[in-house]
């Protein structure tokens, strides 16, 4: 670990840097073989790069007089390390006897450990605006979290890039409108990982301003799934209304409250009623209670797989001479016992059509798709391993995405909380 200094801005402009301020020495210790540990994969100096660099971050800086130091705490973007690494300002004084080092506490799984999954402190990215069912997915994964709204999902793909933001929060699937095919199209055109999955009970409400009643409507506005699920109840209350699509369910909520739209409603959460001061008109009126969105998070690292606790694996797939692969790669997972959640199939956009000339018929034209799947495995499982190799002999791209815990949370429906 080499010496901290100051930078060389400072250094030419004497005003910039008090002259009291002095810069101590940081040692860590560091072991080249790898390390494993139960329930975990085994690792190499790469894997703990990033932990290693959270507990050499601790710097004591002296603002006073020698010997009355500042007290300042190890951190990567605001979170505290698990272990006390005992600093000790370097003596300038060679008239002082040097200061002990206290006893070395061991390092344990603990102190090695990435950021907390689930600590508060984490800026976490989702797409909407305060009131967003994705902004209720954030703070089901991550309590306590620092909430960034962004006006598209790619903007908070790109804020956890750019380290504006931890961790993202973004729907892929929804049990009544299907996939999201724009995150899982951006999924294989960013490098983030999947860490996690939350899944959230969707309670829709029909929202205007106070004073409005049903039957002065004239047209609802709210995301287009959402006015999707909502369909048949809309029909039900008898409301002979239009239905405009907008960007999202709290960005309708926000537009009626400041434009002063008293002929328009929207279909949006009860919190986005109370952000933008609008009142309900009808309360849970998803045409099914059993309306669920699918959420996933996405971290700039991978977090390590364990065999501990029920875990999923989402990998993506391609072959250059089409599809007729799917069956061999399926039965590589059938073969093992391995059951699949999803599959999903996109356009492949670098080859999305494939010819085939024949002199006697002509040319045939073959759609050409990535495969998405998602397993009941962890990657620290031997059985996922060798389904992977398997699968890597029949294609010509594969990835893994993430290797995460499921969301094992109770099942509760739709309900206004």
């Amino acid at each position: 670990m080499q010496t901290l200094t100051p930078p060389s801005h400072h250094l030419n402009n004497p005003l910039s840097l008090p002259r009291t301020r002095q810069f101590s020495r940081v040692s860590c210790i560091y072991r080249s073989d790898s390390v494993n540990f139960p329930n975990a994969v085994g690792l190499s100096r790469a894997d703990w790069q990033s932990s290693c660099a959270i507990l050499s971050s601790k710097v004591v800086s002296q603002e006073g007089p020698i010997g009355k130091s500042a007290d300042h705490v190890a951190a990567v973007n605001g979170h505290k390390t698990s272990v006390d690494l005992n600093l000790v300002p370097i003596n300038h004084n060679n008239s002082q006897p040097p200061q002990q080092l206290p006893p070395q506490k061991p390092l344990t799984i603990t102190d090695l450990s990435p950021a907390p999954m689930h600590g508060s402190q984490l800026r976490v990215a989702y797409q909407g605006v305060p009131g967003a069912y994705s902004e209720a997915a954030a703070g089901k994964a991550y309590p306590n979290c620092e909430a960034i709204p962004c006006d598209q999902f790619e903007v908070a793909f790109q804020a956890v890039e750019l380290w504006i933001a931890d961790r993202a929060v973004l729907p892929v699937e929804n049990s009544l409108g299907g996939s999201i095919h724009r995150n899982y199209d951006l999924l294989l055109r960013h490098r983030l990982h999947i860490v996690g999955e939350v899944q959230l009970p969707v309670h829709h409400c029909l929202l205007a301003l106070p004073g409005v009643r049903k039957e002065y409507l004239t047209r609802v506005i709210s995301h287009p799934q959402a006015l999707a699920q909502c369909e048949h109840t809309l029909t039900k209350l008898g409301l002979n209304v239009a239905r405009e699509a907008v960007d999202d369910t709290a960005g309708a909520a926000e537009y009626i409250a400041a434009n002063n739209l008293r002929d328009t409603a929207a279909i949006a959460s009860a919190r986005a009623a109370d952000l933008y001061g609008l009142q309900v008109l009808a309360d849970g009126i998803q045409d099914d209670s059993s309306n669920v969105t699918r959420f996933v998070m996405l971290a700039r690292e991978p977090i390590i797989p364990r065999t501990d606790r029920p875990f999923k694996t989402s990998i993506v797939f391609a072959h250059d001479k089409g599809t007729s692969v799917l069956f061999k790669v399926l039965s590589a997972f059938a073969f093992r016992n391995i059951s699949l959640t999803k599959i999903e199939s996109r356009p492949h956009r670098n080859h999305p059509i494939r010819l085939v000339d024949d002199a006697n018929v002509g040319t045939a034209k073959h759609f050409e798709y990535m495969f998405y799947v998602d397993f009941e495995a962890s990657m620290a499982e031997v059985r996922a391993q060798n389904a992977l190799a398997e699968v890597q002999e029949f294609t010509s791209f594969l990835r893994v995405l993430g290797s995460y815990p499921m969301d094992m949370t109770p099942w509760c429906p739709s309900r206004g909380d």
